[in-house]
Protein backbone atom coordinates (compact mmCIF):
# COMPACT_ATOMS: atom_id res chain seq x y z
CA UNK A 1 0.00 0.00 0.00
CA UNK A 2 1.15 3.64 -0.72
CA UNK A 3 0.01 6.94 1.09
CA UNK A 4 -0.93 9.72 -0.54
CA UNK A 5 -2.35 12.82 1.93
CA UNK A 6 -4.51 15.66 0.14
CA UNK A 7 -2.96 19.15 0.19
CA UNK A 8 -3.60 21.16 3.57
CA UNK A 9 -6.49 23.93 3.01
CA UNK A 10 -5.57 27.11 5.43
CA UNK A 11 -6.28 30.56 5.57
CA UNK A 12 -7.29 33.60 8.01
CA UNK A 13 -10.10 33.51 10.60
CA UNK A 14 -10.98 37.22 11.39
CA UNK A 15 -11.28 37.17 15.21
CA UNK A 16 -9.48 33.73 15.92
CA UNK A 17 -6.28 33.97 13.82
CA UNK A 18 -5.04 31.58 12.02
CA UNK A 19 -7.32 28.11 10.98
CA UNK A 20 -5.10 25.38 9.49
CA UNK A 21 -7.04 22.50 8.80
CA UNK A 22 -6.29 18.96 7.67
CA UNK A 23 -8.82 17.74 5.14
CA UNK A 24 -8.26 13.44 4.49
CA UNK A 25 -10.67 12.36 1.99
CA UNK A 26 -11.15 9.07 0.13
CA UNK A 27 -11.55 9.29 -3.85
CA UNK A 28 -14.79 7.04 -4.78
CA UNK A 29 -12.35 4.71 -6.41
CA UNK A 30 -10.70 4.10 -3.18
CA UNK A 31 -13.77 4.27 -1.31
CA UNK A 32 -14.64 1.48 -3.29
CA UNK A 33 -11.84 -0.57 -2.96
CA UNK A 34 -12.43 -0.26 0.72
CA UNK A 35 -15.99 -1.64 0.61
CA UNK A 36 -15.07 -4.38 -1.46
CA UNK A 37 -12.42 -4.99 0.88
CA UNK A 38 -14.58 -5.12 3.74
CA UNK A 39 -17.56 -6.78 2.04
CA UNK A 40 -14.13 -9.74 0.99
CA UNK A 41 -13.27 -9.70 4.63
CA UNK A 42 -16.93 -10.94 5.99
CA UNK A 43 -17.53 -13.37 3.05
CA UNK A 44 -14.39 -15.10 3.65
CA UNK A 45 -14.96 -14.63 7.57
CA UNK A 46 -18.10 -16.87 6.87
CA UNK A 47 -16.58 -19.45 4.67
CA UNK A 48 -13.69 -20.01 6.87
CA UNK A 49 -16.02 -20.42 9.50
CA UNK A 50 -18.43 -22.71 7.77
CA UNK A 51 -15.43 -25.14 6.63
CA UNK A 52 -13.63 -25.38 9.78
CA UNK A 53 -17.20 -25.73 11.60
CA UNK A 54 -18.32 -28.76 9.31
CA UNK A 55 -15.12 -30.53 10.38
CA UNK A 56 -18.04 -33.10 11.91
CA UNK A 57 -18.62 -34.12 7.93
CA UNK A 58 -15.22 -34.10 6.59
CA UNK A 59 -15.73 -38.14 5.31
CA UNK A 60 -19.10 -37.26 4.19
CA UNK A 61 -18.21 -34.17 1.86
CA UNK A 62 -15.37 -36.75 0.02
CA UNK A 63 -17.56 -39.38 -0.28
CA UNK A 64 -20.28 -37.37 -2.10
CA UNK A 65 -17.58 -35.69 -4.08
CA UNK A 66 -16.71 -39.62 -4.52
CA UNK A 67 -19.92 -40.61 -6.37
CA UNK A 68 -19.89 -37.16 -8.16
CA UNK A 69 -16.20 -37.28 -9.85
CA UNK A 70 -15.77 -41.13 -9.70
CA UNK A 71 -12.52 -41.47 -7.52
CA UNK A 72 -11.52 -41.28 -4.03
CA UNK A 73 -9.54 -38.15 -2.67
CA UNK A 74 -9.18 -36.02 0.74
CA UNK A 75 -10.70 -32.93 -0.42
CA UNK A 76 -11.68 -31.09 3.17
CA UNK A 77 -7.99 -30.32 3.98
CA UNK A 78 -7.26 -28.20 0.41
CA UNK A 79 -10.43 -26.44 1.04
CA UNK A 80 -9.46 -25.65 4.28
CA UNK A 81 -6.19 -24.88 3.77
CA UNK A 82 -7.31 -22.22 1.25
CA UNK A 83 -10.29 -21.28 2.74
CA UNK A 84 -7.72 -20.16 5.90
CA UNK A 85 -5.08 -18.47 3.49
CA UNK A 86 -7.55 -16.33 2.26
CA UNK A 87 -9.13 -15.16 5.17
CA UNK A 88 -5.86 -14.26 6.70
CA UNK A 89 -4.74 -12.55 3.85
CA UNK A 90 -7.76 -10.07 3.72
CA UNK A 91 -7.64 -9.74 7.21
CA UNK A 92 -4.23 -8.22 6.49
CA UNK A 93 -5.56 -6.42 4.15
CA UNK A 94 -7.75 -4.60 6.53
CA UNK A 95 -5.64 -4.45 8.86
CA UNK A 96 -3.26 -1.96 7.32
CA UNK A 97 -6.23 -0.49 5.67
CA UNK A 98 -7.69 0.44 9.08
CA UNK A 99 -4.05 1.22 10.57
CA UNK A 100 -3.74 3.96 7.52
CA UNK A 101 -7.23 5.64 8.33
CA UNK A 102 -6.34 5.84 11.93
CA UNK A 103 -2.93 8.49 11.42
CA UNK A 104 -6.04 10.30 8.89
CA UNK A 105 -4.00 8.87 5.65
CA UNK A 106 -5.24 8.04 2.53
CA UNK A 107 -5.43 4.03 1.47
CA UNK A 108 -3.87 3.07 -2.06
CA UNK A 109 -4.33 -0.19 -2.87
CA UNK A 110 -0.85 -1.88 -4.91
CA UNK A 111 -2.06 -3.28 -8.31
CA UNK A 112 -1.14 -6.88 -6.88
CA UNK A 113 -2.96 -6.39 -3.87
CA UNK A 114 -6.15 -5.31 -6.16
CA UNK A 115 -5.84 -8.70 -7.88
CA UNK A 116 -5.16 -10.82 -4.99
CA UNK A 117 -8.14 -9.05 -3.67
CA UNK A 118 -10.38 -9.94 -6.07
CA UNK A 119 -8.95 -13.62 -6.84
CA UNK A 120 -9.88 -14.31 -3.53
CA UNK A 121 -13.24 -12.99 -3.49
CA UNK A 122 -14.05 -14.39 -6.78
CA UNK A 123 -12.62 -17.68 -5.66
CA UNK A 124 -14.74 -17.64 -2.37
CA UNK A 125 -18.18 -16.93 -4.29
CA UNK A 126 -17.37 -20.21 -6.94
CA UNK A 127 -16.58 -22.44 -4.05
CA UNK A 128 -19.24 -21.43 -1.74
CA UNK A 129 -22.02 -21.41 -4.86
CA UNK A 130 -20.42 -24.57 -5.59
CA UNK A 131 -21.08 -25.96 -2.34
CA UNK A 132 -24.51 -24.60 -2.07
CA UNK A 133 -25.85 -26.40 -4.92
CA UNK A 134 -24.20 -30.26 -4.68
CA UNK A 135 -24.64 -29.82 -0.59
CA UNK A 136 -27.17 -27.44 0.19
CA UNK A 137 -28.73 -28.72 3.45
CA UNK A 138 -25.54 -28.52 4.93
CA UNK A 139 -25.29 -24.78 5.40
CA UNK A 140 -27.87 -25.51 8.34
CA UNK A 141 -24.98 -26.17 9.84
CA UNK A 142 -23.78 -22.53 10.90
CA UNK A 143 -26.99 -22.53 12.48
CA UNK A 144 -26.61 -25.62 14.93
CA UNK A 145 -23.13 -24.77 15.20
CA UNK A 146 -24.22 -20.99 16.49
CA UNK A 147 -25.67 -22.41 19.55
CA UNK A 148 -22.12 -23.87 20.51
CA UNK A 149 -20.19 -20.77 19.72
CA UNK A 150 -22.50 -17.71 19.43
CA UNK A 151 -21.79 -17.11 23.22
CA UNK A 152 -18.26 -16.96 22.80
CA UNK A 153 -18.31 -15.02 19.41
CA UNK A 154 -20.36 -12.44 20.80
CA UNK A 155 -17.78 -12.02 23.17
CA UNK A 156 -15.11 -11.82 20.60
CA UNK A 157 -16.85 -9.41 18.33
CA UNK A 158 -17.89 -6.95 21.19
CA UNK A 159 -14.11 -6.96 21.86
CA UNK A 160 -13.17 -6.17 17.83
CA UNK A 161 -15.78 -3.10 17.70
CA UNK A 162 -14.88 -1.74 20.99
CA UNK A 163 -11.18 -1.45 19.80
CA UNK A 164 -12.75 -0.14 16.43
CA UNK A 165 -13.48 3.06 18.75
CA UNK A 166 -10.33 4.55 18.86
CA UNK A 167 -10.60 4.48 15.01
CA UNK A 168 -14.16 5.66 14.84
CA UNK A 169 -13.45 8.42 17.86
CA UNK A 170 -10.28 9.48 15.30
CA UNK A 171 -12.59 10.20 12.37
CA UNK A 172 -15.20 11.74 14.40
CA UNK A 173 -12.49 14.47 15.40
CA UNK A 174 -11.16 15.10 11.87
CA UNK A 175 -14.19 15.69 10.33
CA UNK A 176 -15.37 19.30 9.85
CA UNK A 177 -18.75 18.88 9.09
CA UNK A 178 -21.80 18.27 11.40
CA UNK A 179 -23.70 16.29 9.43
CA UNK A 180 -20.84 13.82 8.45
CA UNK A 181 -19.77 13.77 12.07
CA UNK A 182 -23.61 12.74 12.81
CA UNK A 183 -23.29 10.21 10.12
CA UNK A 184 -20.50 8.36 11.80
CA UNK A 185 -21.30 8.73 15.24
CA UNK A 186 -24.85 6.92 14.31
CA UNK A 187 -23.91 3.91 12.52
CA UNK A 188 -21.38 3.67 14.75
CA UNK A 189 -23.86 3.51 17.62
CA UNK A 190 -26.37 1.54 15.45
CA UNK A 191 -23.87 -1.49 15.32
CA UNK A 192 -22.90 -1.02 19.20
CA UNK A 193 -26.34 -1.45 20.21
CA UNK A 194 -27.07 -3.97 17.76
CA UNK A 195 -24.59 -5.94 19.41
CA UNK A 196 -25.24 -5.58 23.28
CA UNK A 197 -28.61 -6.86 22.29
CA UNK A 198 -27.49 -10.17 20.11
CA UNK A 199 -27.99 -12.48 23.19
CA UNK A 200 -31.42 -11.47 23.00
CA UNK A 201 -31.87 -13.48 20.32
CA UNK A 202 -29.02 -16.57 21.32
CA UNK A 203 -30.45 -20.14 21.95
CA UNK A 204 -28.44 -22.57 23.02
CA UNK A 205 -29.43 -25.84 25.21
CA UNK A 206 -26.81 -25.84 27.08
CA UNK A 207 -27.94 -22.56 28.61
CA UNK A 208 -29.24 -24.48 31.49
CA UNK A 209 -28.94 -25.30 34.70
CA UNK A 210 -26.96 -28.30 35.41
CA UNK A 211 -29.94 -30.19 37.36
CA UNK A 212 -32.06 -30.18 34.06
CA UNK A 213 -29.04 -32.14 32.10
CA UNK A 214 -30.54 -35.27 31.00
CA UNK A 215 -28.50 -38.40 30.96
CA UNK A 216 -25.67 -39.07 28.23
CA UNK A 217 -26.67 -40.31 25.00
CA UNK A 218 -25.94 -43.67 24.31
CA UNK A 219 -23.32 -44.32 21.15
CA UNK A 220 -23.97 -46.23 18.26
CA UNK A 221 -21.06 -47.11 15.92
CA UNK A 222 -21.99 -46.15 12.14
CA UNK A 223 -20.62 -49.19 10.20
CA UNK A 224 -18.71 -50.48 13.02
CA UNK A 225 -15.58 -48.31 14.41
CA UNK A 226 -14.75 -46.69 11.27
CA UNK A 227 -11.96 -44.40 12.83
CA UNK A 228 -10.43 -48.00 13.81
CA UNK A 229 -11.12 -50.61 11.17
CA UNK A 230 -12.05 -50.49 8.00
CA UNK A 231 -16.31 -49.93 7.63
CA UNK A 232 -18.78 -52.81 7.91
CA UNK A 233 -15.62 -55.05 8.39
CA UNK A 234 -15.94 -57.69 11.05
CA UNK A 235 -12.49 -56.24 12.45
CA UNK A 236 -14.71 -52.92 12.49
CA UNK A 237 -17.44 -54.71 14.55
CA UNK A 238 -15.18 -56.07 17.39
CA UNK A 239 -13.66 -52.78 17.58
CA UNK A 240 -17.08 -51.43 18.77
CA UNK A 241 -17.77 -54.00 20.66
CA UNK A 242 -14.47 -52.92 22.23
CA UNK A 243 -14.96 -50.22 22.83
CA UNK A 244 -18.45 -50.45 24.31
CA UNK A 245 -20.73 -48.93 22.53
CA UNK A 246 -24.64 -48.98 23.30
CA UNK A 247 -24.98 -50.79 19.29
CA UNK A 248 -23.71 -50.55 15.73
CA UNK A 249 -25.33 -49.19 11.86
CA UNK A 250 -25.34 -51.73 9.42
CA UNK A 251 -26.19 -51.29 5.54
CA UNK A 252 -27.67 -54.50 4.41
CA UNK A 253 -27.50 -55.96 0.92
CA UNK A 254 -28.45 -59.07 -0.89
CA UNK A 255 -26.14 -60.70 -2.99
CA UNK A 256 -27.30 -62.14 -6.28
CA UNK A 257 -27.46 -65.50 -5.27
CA UNK A 258 -29.54 -64.47 -1.86
CA UNK A 259 -26.86 -64.24 1.00
CA UNK A 260 -27.25 -60.68 3.11
CA UNK A 261 -23.92 -59.03 3.24
CA UNK A 262 -22.85 -55.46 4.47
CA UNK A 263 -22.24 -52.81 1.85
CA UNK A 264 -22.84 -49.10 1.66
CA UNK A 265 -22.15 -47.86 -1.81
CA UNK A 266 -23.78 -49.32 -4.45
CA UNK A 267 -20.58 -50.25 -6.08
CA UNK A 268 -17.78 -52.31 -4.72
CA UNK A 269 -15.33 -49.77 -6.52
CA UNK A 270 -14.84 -47.80 -3.03
CA UNK A 271 -14.10 -50.45 -0.30
CA UNK A 272 -12.58 -53.34 -2.26
CA UNK A 273 -10.15 -54.00 -5.04
CA UNK A 274 -12.75 -55.02 -7.21
CA UNK A 275 -11.12 -53.34 -9.97
CA UNK A 276 -8.00 -55.38 -9.98
CA UNK A 277 -9.91 -58.96 -9.25
CA UNK A 278 -12.83 -58.34 -11.69
CA UNK A 279 -12.14 -55.00 -13.47
CA UNK A 280 -14.64 -55.65 -16.17
CA UNK A 281 -17.07 -55.68 -13.20
CA UNK A 282 -16.33 -52.70 -11.40
CA UNK A 283 -18.78 -50.48 -12.10
CA UNK A 284 -21.81 -52.83 -11.20
CA UNK A 285 -23.92 -53.16 -8.19
CA UNK A 286 -23.08 -54.98 -4.91
CA UNK A 287 -26.27 -56.99 -5.59
CA UNK A 288 -25.18 -58.49 -8.93
CA UNK A 289 -22.65 -60.41 -7.62
CA UNK A 290 -22.42 -64.03 -5.76
CA UNK A 291 -21.32 -64.74 -2.58
CA UNK A 292 -18.56 -66.41 -3.78
CA UNK A 293 -16.97 -63.57 -5.81
CA UNK A 294 -17.76 -61.31 -2.79
CA UNK A 295 -15.49 -63.31 -0.63
CA UNK A 296 -12.65 -63.01 -2.76
CA UNK A 297 -12.48 -59.42 -2.79
CA UNK A 298 -10.01 -57.41 0.43
CA UNK A 299 -12.17 -55.01 2.20
CA UNK A 300 -9.35 -53.75 4.28
CA UNK A 301 -6.67 -52.21 2.09
CA UNK A 302 -8.26 -49.35 0.74
CA UNK A 303 -8.57 -48.39 4.26
CA UNK A 304 -5.09 -48.08 4.51
CA UNK A 305 -4.45 -46.57 1.37
CA UNK A 306 -7.05 -43.77 1.65
CA UNK A 307 -6.95 -42.94 5.45
CA UNK A 308 -10.39 -41.88 5.28
CA UNK A 309 -9.85 -40.05 8.72
CA UNK A 310 -6.24 -40.05 9.01
CA UNK A 311 -6.26 -42.53 11.59
CA UNK A 312 -4.71 -45.57 9.62
CA UNK A 313 -1.07 -44.18 11.00
CA UNK A 314 -2.13 -44.44 14.50
CA UNK A 315 -2.91 -48.08 14.02
CA UNK A 316 -0.57 -50.97 16.24
CA UNK A 317 1.25 -53.38 13.88
CA UNK A 318 -1.14 -56.15 14.37
CA UNK A 319 -4.12 -53.93 13.77
CA UNK A 320 -2.33 -52.85 10.78
CA UNK A 321 -2.31 -56.52 9.12
CA UNK A 322 -5.36 -57.27 10.50
CA UNK A 323 -7.19 -54.63 9.16
CA UNK A 324 -5.01 -55.35 5.78
CA UNK A 325 -6.72 -58.73 5.45
CA UNK A 326 -10.29 -58.09 6.01
CA UNK A 327 -12.80 -59.27 3.68
CA UNK A 328 -16.51 -58.63 2.89
CA UNK A 329 -18.66 -59.30 5.61
CA UNK A 330 -22.21 -61.37 5.78
CA UNK A 331 -24.63 -59.89 8.08
CA UNK A 332 -25.02 -63.47 10.16
CA UNK A 333 -21.27 -62.97 11.22
CA UNK A 334 -21.99 -59.02 12.36
CA UNK A 335 -24.84 -60.70 14.60
CA UNK A 336 -22.99 -63.45 16.05
CA UNK A 337 -20.76 -60.49 17.40
CA UNK A 338 -23.44 -58.26 18.11
CA UNK A 339 -25.90 -60.48 19.71
CA UNK A 340 -24.54 -60.91 23.46
CA UNK A 341 -23.40 -56.53 23.53
CA UNK A 342 -25.31 -54.55 21.73
CA UNK A 343 -27.95 -53.23 19.56
CA UNK A 344 -27.91 -53.14 15.76
CA UNK A 345 -29.71 -50.21 13.37
CA UNK A 346 -30.24 -52.18 10.09
CA UNK A 347 -30.67 -49.93 6.96
CA UNK A 348 -31.36 -51.86 3.31
CA UNK A 349 -30.33 -50.79 -0.08
CA UNK A 350 -33.16 -51.45 -2.35
CA UNK A 351 -33.21 -54.47 -5.19
CA UNK A 352 -34.18 -53.76 -8.33
CA UNK A 353 -36.80 -55.75 -10.20
CA UNK A 354 -35.13 -57.85 -11.85
CA UNK A 355 -32.63 -59.79 -9.34
CA UNK A 356 -33.71 -63.00 -8.12
CA UNK A 357 -34.72 -61.92 -4.51
CA UNK A 358 -36.60 -58.93 -5.44
CA UNK A 359 -39.89 -60.11 -3.81
CA UNK A 360 -38.12 -62.29 -0.71
CA UNK A 361 -34.87 -60.42 0.87
CA UNK A 362 -37.30 -59.03 3.60
CA UNK A 363 -38.29 -62.71 4.57
CA UNK A 364 -33.69 -63.93 4.01
CA UNK A 365 -33.11 -61.05 5.79
CA UNK A 366 -35.50 -61.73 8.81
CA UNK A 367 -34.65 -65.40 8.72
CA UNK A 368 -31.15 -64.40 9.33
CA UNK A 369 -31.54 -61.96 12.04
CA UNK A 370 -33.80 -64.31 14.05
CA UNK A 371 -31.48 -67.21 13.35
CA UNK A 372 -28.68 -65.44 14.88
CA UNK A 373 -30.19 -65.88 18.26
CA UNK A 374 -29.92 -61.32 18.54
CA UNK A 375 -32.89 -60.34 21.20
CA UNK A 376 -35.75 -59.11 18.94
CA UNK A 377 -35.78 -55.74 21.09
CA UNK A 378 -32.13 -55.25 20.12
CA UNK A 379 -32.96 -54.75 16.37
CA UNK A 380 -34.17 -51.32 15.70
CA UNK A 381 -35.99 -52.08 12.23
CA UNK A 382 -35.49 -48.94 9.32
CA UNK A 383 -36.58 -49.88 6.41
CA UNK A 384 -40.35 -48.98 5.75
CA UNK A 385 -41.21 -51.58 2.95
CA UNK A 386 -43.41 -54.63 4.34
CA UNK A 387 -43.70 -53.00 8.01
CA UNK A 388 -46.61 -55.31 8.63
CA UNK A 389 -44.99 -58.07 7.47
CA UNK A 390 -41.86 -57.68 10.01
CA UNK A 391 -44.31 -57.34 12.81
CA UNK A 392 -45.99 -60.58 12.44
CA UNK A 393 -42.46 -62.60 11.94
CA UNK A 394 -40.88 -60.36 14.61
CA UNK A 395 -43.50 -58.74 16.93
CA UNK A 396 -40.47 -57.02 18.90
CA UNK A 397 -38.33 -55.47 16.72
CA UNK A 398 -38.14 -51.47 17.48
CA UNK A 399 -40.03 -49.90 14.32
CA UNK A 400 -37.49 -47.13 13.24
CA UNK A 401 -38.30 -44.57 10.68
CA UNK A 402 -36.12 -41.98 8.90
CA UNK A 403 -38.49 -39.59 7.87
CA UNK A 404 -39.21 -36.82 10.09
CA UNK A 405 -43.42 -36.26 11.24
CA UNK A 406 -45.61 -35.27 13.50
CA UNK A 407 -45.19 -37.18 17.01
CA UNK A 408 -48.80 -38.38 16.96
CA UNK A 409 -49.06 -39.40 12.97
CA UNK A 410 -45.21 -41.22 13.84
CA UNK A 411 -47.21 -43.68 16.82
CA UNK A 412 -50.29 -44.68 15.22
CA UNK A 413 -48.14 -46.00 12.82
CA UNK A 414 -46.54 -48.10 15.27
CA UNK A 415 -43.34 -45.98 15.42
CA UNK A 416 -41.05 -46.73 18.16
CA UNK A 417 -38.03 -44.63 17.53
CA UNK A 418 -36.61 -41.55 14.86
CA UNK A 419 -33.13 -42.38 13.02
CA UNK A 420 -32.41 -38.79 11.35
CA UNK A 421 -29.85 -36.22 10.24
CA UNK A 422 -29.04 -34.18 12.61
CA UNK A 423 -29.42 -31.44 10.78
CA UNK A 424 -32.99 -32.25 10.32
CA UNK A 425 -34.54 -31.74 13.65
CA UNK A 426 -34.40 -28.95 16.44
CA UNK A 427 -34.47 -28.61 20.17
CA UNK A 428 -38.03 -28.04 20.42
CA UNK A 429 -38.87 -30.66 18.18
CA UNK A 430 -36.47 -33.36 20.16
CA UNK A 431 -38.83 -32.30 23.27
CA UNK A 432 -41.97 -32.83 21.13
CA UNK A 433 -40.71 -36.20 20.42
CA UNK A 434 -39.59 -37.10 23.93
CA UNK A 435 -42.90 -35.76 25.60
CA UNK A 436 -44.74 -38.90 22.72
CA UNK A 437 -41.98 -41.17 23.78
CA UNK A 438 -40.23 -41.12 20.95
CA UNK A 439 -36.94 -42.15 21.12
CA UNK A 440 -34.53 -40.11 18.98
CA UNK A 441 -31.13 -40.94 17.10
CA UNK A 442 -29.37 -39.04 15.30
CA UNK A 443 -26.55 -39.00 12.43
CA UNK A 444 -23.35 -38.29 12.28
CA UNK A 445 -21.98 -37.39 15.25
CA UNK A 446 -18.35 -37.09 15.57
CA UNK A 447 -17.68 -33.66 17.38
CA UNK A 448 -17.25 -33.37 20.97
CA UNK A 449 -18.89 -30.08 20.63
CA UNK A 450 -21.89 -31.30 18.56
CA UNK A 451 -22.41 -34.56 20.97
CA UNK A 452 -22.86 -31.67 23.60
CA UNK A 453 -24.90 -29.88 22.15
CA UNK A 454 -27.20 -32.87 21.28
CA UNK A 455 -26.72 -33.72 24.82
CA UNK A 456 -27.83 -30.50 26.08
CA UNK A 457 -31.53 -31.02 24.03
CA UNK A 458 -32.02 -34.21 25.07
CA UNK A 459 -31.05 -36.89 23.03
CA UNK A 460 -30.98 -40.63 23.35
CA UNK A 461 -28.67 -41.83 20.89
CA UNK A 462 -26.16 -40.38 18.16
CA UNK A 463 -24.91 -42.63 15.51
CA UNK A 464 -21.09 -41.88 15.31
CA UNK A 465 -17.76 -42.48 13.43
CA UNK A 466 -15.55 -41.85 16.56
CA UNK A 467 -16.85 -43.94 18.87
CA UNK A 468 -13.93 -43.81 21.12
CA UNK A 469 -13.82 -39.75 21.12
CA UNK A 470 -17.44 -39.65 22.16
CA UNK A 471 -17.35 -42.66 25.03
CA UNK A 472 -14.62 -40.48 26.59
CA UNK A 473 -16.52 -37.18 26.88
CA UNK A 474 -17.82 -37.28 30.53
CA UNK A 475 -20.19 -34.39 30.47
CA UNK A 476 -20.91 -31.46 27.73
CA UNK A 477 -18.00 -29.08 26.64
CA UNK A 478 -19.72 -26.34 28.82
CA UNK A 479 -23.05 -25.81 30.24
CA UNK A 480 -23.98 -22.17 31.61
CA UNK A 481 -26.85 -21.16 33.72
CA UNK A 482 -28.81 -18.63 32.58
CA UNK A 483 -28.44 -16.64 35.53
CA UNK A 484 -24.89 -16.74 34.99
CA UNK A 485 -24.90 -16.34 31.16
CA UNK A 486 -27.10 -13.07 31.43
CA UNK A 487 -24.23 -11.53 33.90
CA UNK A 488 -21.28 -12.27 31.60
CA UNK A 489 -23.48 -10.87 28.72
CA UNK A 490 -24.16 -7.67 30.91
CA UNK A 491 -20.65 -7.06 32.30
CA UNK A 492 -19.29 -7.41 28.68
CA UNK A 493 -21.44 -4.54 27.86
CA UNK A 494 -20.95 -2.20 30.57
CA UNK A 495 -17.19 -2.74 29.98
CA UNK A 496 -16.91 -1.93 26.63
CA UNK A 497 -20.05 1.20 26.83
CA UNK A 498 -17.24 2.26 29.67
CA UNK A 499 -14.11 1.83 27.28
CA UNK A 500 -16.14 3.49 24.39
CA UNK A 501 -17.30 6.79 26.15
CA UNK A 502 -13.44 6.89 27.67
CA UNK A 503 -11.53 6.48 24.09
CA UNK A 504 -14.52 9.37 22.32
CA UNK A 505 -13.85 11.28 25.29
CA UNK A 506 -10.41 11.11 25.24
CA UNK A 507 -10.05 11.62 20.95
CA UNK A 508 -12.67 14.75 20.97
CA UNK A 509 -11.79 16.36 24.78
CA UNK A 510 -9.82 19.51 23.00
CA UNK A 511 -12.57 19.88 21.01
CA UNK A 512 -15.51 19.01 23.45
CA UNK A 513 -13.48 21.91 26.09
CA UNK A 514 -13.37 24.66 22.90
CA UNK A 515 -17.30 23.81 22.01
CA UNK A 516 -17.91 24.29 26.03
CA UNK A 517 -15.95 27.53 26.44
CA UNK A 518 -13.68 26.45 29.41
CA UNK A 519 -10.93 27.72 26.86
CA UNK A 520 -11.75 31.20 25.30
CA UNK A 521 -8.58 31.67 24.00
CA UNK A 522 -7.89 28.32 21.80
CA UNK A 523 -7.23 28.65 18.53
CA UNK A 524 -8.64 26.71 15.86
CA UNK A 525 -5.16 25.80 14.19
CA UNK A 526 -4.74 24.06 18.11
CA UNK A 527 -7.62 22.35 18.12
CA UNK A 528 -7.00 20.73 14.63
CA UNK A 529 -3.07 19.80 15.31
CA UNK A 530 -3.70 18.32 18.80
CA UNK A 531 -7.04 16.41 17.60
CA UNK A 532 -6.48 15.39 14.26
CA UNK A 533 -3.01 14.56 14.48
CA UNK A 534 -1.61 13.86 18.41
CA UNK A 535 2.04 12.90 17.46
CA UNK A 536 4.94 14.49 15.82
CA UNK A 537 5.54 13.57 12.20
CA UNK A 538 6.51 15.09 8.87
CA UNK A 539 2.67 16.00 8.75
CA UNK A 540 2.81 18.35 11.71
CA UNK A 541 6.00 19.69 10.46
CA UNK A 542 4.53 20.83 7.06
CA UNK A 543 1.41 22.23 8.71
CA UNK A 544 3.63 24.23 11.19
CA UNK A 545 5.67 25.67 8.34
CA UNK A 546 2.18 26.39 6.18
CA UNK A 547 0.66 28.37 9.30
CA UNK A 548 4.04 30.20 9.60
CA UNK A 549 4.44 31.14 5.93
CA UNK A 550 0.39 32.11 6.10
CA UNK A 551 1.29 34.34 8.69
CA UNK A 552 4.27 36.36 6.55
CA UNK A 553 1.92 36.48 3.56
CA UNK A 554 -0.74 38.54 5.42
CA UNK A 555 1.33 41.16 7.01
CA UNK A 556 3.35 40.05 9.37
CA UNK A 557 5.93 42.13 9.51
CA UNK A 558 8.91 40.49 10.15
CA UNK A 559 10.10 36.72 11.36
CA UNK A 560 11.35 37.81 14.22
CA UNK A 561 7.70 38.69 15.73
CA UNK A 562 6.99 35.03 14.51
CA UNK A 563 9.65 33.61 16.59
CA UNK A 564 8.53 35.53 19.37
CA UNK A 565 4.86 34.32 18.61
CA UNK A 566 5.89 30.94 18.30
CA UNK A 567 8.36 30.40 21.27
CA UNK A 568 6.20 32.49 23.74
CA UNK A 569 2.69 31.31 22.46
CA UNK A 570 1.45 35.06 21.84
CA UNK A 571 0.86 37.03 18.93
CA UNK A 572 1.16 41.02 18.55
CA UNK A 573 -1.98 42.98 17.65
CA UNK A 574 -4.96 41.12 18.08
CA UNK A 575 -3.58 37.39 17.73
CA UNK A 576 -4.93 35.47 20.28
CA UNK A 577 -2.48 33.80 22.74
CA UNK A 578 -2.14 30.09 22.56
CA UNK A 579 -0.46 27.68 25.12
CA UNK A 580 3.22 26.81 23.72
CA UNK A 581 2.52 23.50 25.73
CA UNK A 582 0.33 22.30 22.84
CA UNK A 583 2.08 23.80 19.83
CA UNK A 584 5.24 25.58 19.35
CA UNK A 585 5.34 27.66 15.92
CA UNK A 586 9.10 27.29 14.87
CA UNK A 587 10.54 26.08 12.04
CA UNK A 588 12.34 22.69 12.40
Amino acid sequence: MSLETKRSSWGWSKDLGVELTITMTFSKWERLWFLILTFTFFLTLVWFYFWWEVHNDYNEINWYLYNRMGYWSDWSIPILVTAAAGFLYITALLILALCHIAVGQQMNLHWLHKIGLMATLVVTVVTMSSIAQLWDNEWEMIVISMQATAPFLHIGALAAVTALSWLIAGQFARTEKATSQMLIFTAYFAVVVALYLVPLTVSSPCIMEKKDLGPKPAIIGHRGAPMLAPENTLMSFQKAVEQKTHGVQADVVISYDGVPFLMHDKTLRRTTNVEEVFPELADKHSYMFNWTDLESLNAGEWFLRSDPFWTAGSLSGSDYLEAANQSVCKLADMLQIAKDNMSVILNFQDLPRDHPYYSTYINITLQTILESGIQQQAVMWLPNTERQLVRQIAPGFQQTSDLKADAERLRDKGIKQLNLRYTKVTSEDIREYNAANLSVNLYVVNEPWLFSILWCAGVQSVTSDSSQILSKVPFPVWLMPPNEYNLIWITADLISFTIIVGVFIFQNYHMIRWRLGSIRTYNPEQIMLSAAVRRSSRDVKIMKEKLIFSEINNGVENADELSLCSENGYSNEGIAPMDHRDMKLRMD
